[in-house]
């Protein structure tokens, strides 16, 4: 995909975005109180913290040129820069518009991943359908293995949101064990009417309380509502709500708008990819 966002990205190398590390790994920018503890200590910031106290501390200063005191101790904070998990969760019922849903998303995940092959971003792909969740693509960087796995994705039955949203947040939390440092975005593509529960419950109310377990990891999420405008009855935009994430339209489901707004959701943060449903025309 040839975009002039994606011409401005392809400027520059290496991984895209930063993030604070408690590691003694990365660029030293500032500096904290350190509670006493002298581990990665920023010894400017350290003596910077003494210097108003020597004349009070002359007694100390008998034996050493310079009084620093364990309350003084000011450690590094440091950034470095973080990989992107960009993990699609895909809603394959017949509830929605498959054909357009599917080649949307397909052109999307394969331009992401052409970025991600230059950034050592990751790409996964989840689908859920009839009454399961299948991790089509477990996060990668390999175009390659992205073009098997959009090649034949199944659809067709009842839609276990539950069980999707369950399954992105276990590989979420499993990314997050194996890469401490790796940034998550999580693009769910659904109309948001659940109808098969994992448990007993409420297939609806069970999906909220997951998507409110997601969000408490403090994952950025994006959701894209498939639902027609005439036949929306809002449960996309109730989905977008307990996940604290910004809900998009169908009409702005193309895999260009698509790519667009999880790019500008990596840099910029929530709510800064495309145009929030029901703001259109403001």
């Amino acid at each position: 995909m040839d975009t002039p966002l994606d011409n401005m990205m392809r400027r520059h190398g290496g991984r895209r975005s930063q993030t604070q590390t408690d590691r003694k790994r990365g660029r030293y920018i500032q500096s904290r109180p350190a509670n006493g503890k002298a581990d990665d200590l920023a010894f400017d910031a350290t003596i910077r913290a003494a210097a108003p106290f020597q004349k009070a501390r002359e007694e100390m200063r008998k034996n050493v040129a310079f009084s620093v005191r364990r309350e003084d101790y000011q450690k590094k904070v440091r950034v470095r820069r973080a990989s992107n998990l960009i993990l699609f969760l895909v809603d394959a019922s017949w509830s929605m518009a498959v054909a357009e849903r599917m080649s949307a998303t397909k052109g999307a995940i394969l331009s992401l991943l052409t970025d991600a092959y230059q950034r050592r971003d990751r790409v996964g792909l989840i689908v859920f359908q009839k009454d399961r969740a299948t991790l089509v693509l477990p996060p990668t960087n390999s175009v390659l293995l992205a073009q098997r796995a959009l090649a034949d994705i199944p659809v067709g039955g009842k839609t276990p949101l539950s069980a999707g949203l369950s399954m992105a947040y276990e590989v979420l939390k499993r990314e997050k064990m194996l890469h401490p440092d790796v940034l998550p975005l999580l693009i769910v593509l659904t109309d948001g009417a659940g109808n098969v529960a994992i448990g007993r419950g409420s297939p609806l109310e069970e999906s909220q309380l997951i998507a409110e377990q997601i969000a408490a990891e403090d994952v950025r999420s994006v959701v894209i509502n498939m639902e027609h405008e005439a036949f929306d009855q809002g449960l996309a935009a109730t989905l977008a709500d307990h996940l604290e994430a910004p809900c998009y339209t169908l009409a702005e489901l193309r895999s260009e708008t698509l790519y667009r707004a999880v790019q500008n959701e990596i840099y910029y943060g929530p709510g800064s990819g495309a145009m929030k449903a029901g703001e259109k025309g403001k």
